[in-house]
């Protein structure tokens, strides 16, 4: 459930921010900002830091702002900054992640996928207590959270946590070295009851 005081940590924010800058450019950021109201970042994100300092609204606005600005191309970009975002947290977050030194080779696929999976969602509740995140296992893996700041008091018809799909498949991919296909099943925007991602079958790049 969208709790109405959510707050986000500020290094939450700062990840999205510097992978939004890597994938549009400084002008395309500054922009977005300007364009939700968060001219404060323009040139000085916040410190990278699990101070939770970030109202949640304005971490779903400016995902609404990415994909309101890019129209038609909105959901990829978003997706690419969420790839981005995970690569970030590879860099410059792998203790809080989990996987400094972890031998992932000697594990089947499978298992591989839960072990990053696991890591992304045990990250998320060491920087904020807030967050509701499980998995769900069946014939395919799922991430699912109750507590999604993405889409956080916004109404859609369809999934919107572009972003998270992104970030999820690049954590898989990283994982197991192979792309795999992530699709958002739930949405809270939808009313559903959490964001449900589920992990399925190998992608096959031409």
């Amino acid at each position: 459930m969208q709790r109405e005081d959510a707050v986000i940590v500020n290094a939450i924010m700062r990840q999205a921010l510097v992978a939004s800058q890597e994938v549009m450019g400084e002008n395309g950021l500054n922009a977005v900002l300007h364009s939700c109201g968060l001219d404060r970042y323009i040139g000085s994100f916040p410190p990278d830091n699990l101070e939770p300092a970030v109202q949640t609204p304005q971490y779903a606005r400016f995902n609404q702002a990415i994909e309101e600005f890019y129209g038609r191309g909105g959901r990829g970009m978003l997706r690419r900054i969420g790839k981005a975002s995970f690569q970030y947290g590879i860099r410059e977050q792998a203790a809080l992640l989990g996987v400094a030194g972890a031998a992932l080779k000697l594990l089947p696929e499978r298992q591989r996928i839960k072990f990053i999976l696991n890591g992304v969602a045990d990250a998320l509740r060491k920087s904020n207590p807030q967050v509701e995140v499980w998995l769900e296992e069946g014939e395919h893996l799922a991430y699912v959270e109750s507590s999604c700041a993405i889409c956080h008091g916004r109404r859609s018809e369809t999934p919107i946590c572009h972003l998270y799909v992104g970030s999820l498949a690049e954590a898989v991919e990283w994982a197991t070295g192979k792309p795999h296909q992530v699709t958002e099943t739930h949405c809270m925007a939808r009313a559903d009851q959490y964001c449900r991602f589920e992990i399925g079958d190998v992608v096959n790049r031409m």
